[in-house]
């Protein structure tokens, strides 16, 4: 695992893509953040998650599960994102599948630390 992390470059991607979501989670609650800033931003997360989700398996399974749901969620965050222009119904549910994908990227760290740990 400590391997795969170190190839994975798992650190700092990790990071890139927190950044993002806080960026994106920004964005969204910004009433006057237009479509076109909107689809700018999620449309980087959306390249982030994918590349992460590249990295995949990890020599953990219950890791590879965590990662691979987190960075599902937050490409779905990011193309709701990108498709919710100025409607509030779409901007909430963006910002719900990118709290899961937040949410799953703190399990899956949590517990390549455990695994690390062992």
């Amino acid at each position: 695992m400590r391997s795969w992390v170190t190839q994975s470059v798992y650190v700092a991607n990790n990071r890139q893509l927190e950044g993002d979501a806080a960026h994106a989670a920004t964005a969204l609650t910004d009433a006057a953040a237009s479509g076109a800033e909107l689809r700018t931003v999620c449309a980087v997360l959306d390249l982030e998650s994918t590349e992460a989700n590249s990295s995949l398996p990890t020599p953990d399974n219950e890791t590879t599960n965590l990662l691979g749901h987190a960075y599902g969620a937050l490409g779905t965050a990011a193309n709701e994102c990108y498709d919710a222009g100025t409607n509030a119904a779409l901007r909430a549910k963006a910002l719900a599948a990118l709290g899961r994908g937040v949410a799953g990227l703190a399990e899956a760290s949590a517990r390549i630390t455990s695994v690390l740990g062992s």
